[in-house]
């Protein structure tokens, strides 16, 4: 079986077990997910929607978090951890996206990593939640997972990102990236795996025969 034929029935697995899949993080506009996103590194998608709650309500366009007050910013962010540098790289960001984008955030990949404070990972996040493109959000479940499976052999982002875009369907990259969320947290966990109860463990490498 090759990689694509194993994806393929993965697929079909997957939209059985886990068909109503979606970004966790709580967001209404796409400068609130880019934000949340930027939130959540090292922090649990439940912390972010936390402080988010407030933090959404105080801030509503870039132009209010360029302008903020990073001591205020800090402290309602303060409980996502590493609250100094995501603050300081929130402004940066909103600035530049007020400054050279109109306010609007961008919708290529070239332009989201211009923006401080924005990875492959968060560019690609709002890429296919927001923009409805193509995407490969590439996360712990998705690098413990695909490793497991046998779709990839590296532990880099990027060349997971890379070597996975070349086995999966453009129109099923992002939601195969929420279901190995759902799937790493119920039945592939980082310490101890359910494999024996694994919806897709015939197809595993670890576990298949």
């Amino acid at each position: 079986m090759t990689k694509k034929e194993k994806v393929l029935e993965i697929r079909s697995i997957f939209d059985s077990v886990y068909p109503d899949v979606k970004c966790s993080l709580d967001y209404t506009t796409p400068l609130e997910m880019l934000i949340a996103t930027q939130l959540s590194a090292q922090c649990t998608d439940a912390r972010v929607n936390i402080v988010t709650k407030d933090l959404f309500k105080r801030y509503k366009s870039a132009e209010d978090y360029a302008g903020a007050d990073i001591l205020e910013l800090q402290e309602l962010i303060r409980s996502a951890g590493f609250y100094k540098n995501k603050s300081k790289n929130i402004i940066a960001c909103c600035r530049r996206i007020a400054d050279v984008y109109g306010g609007i955030v961008p919708d290529t990949m070239e332009e989201l990593l211009t923006l401080p404070g924005v990875g492959r990972k968060t560019a690609n996040l709002v890429l296919g939640d927001i923009y409805h493109k193509p995407a490969i959000v590439v996360d712990t479940h998705c690098i413990r997972l695909t490793n497991r499976i046998g779709l990839v052999s590296s532990k880099d982002p990027v060349k997971i990102e890379f070597a996975l875009k070349k086995i999966i369907p453009d129109d099923y990259q992002l939601r195969f990236c929420h279901q190995l969320v759902n799937h790493g947290r119920v039945r592939c966990t980082a310490r101890k795996p359910d494999c024996d109860c694994c919806e897709i463990r015939a197809l595993c490498k670890q576990t298949g025969v």
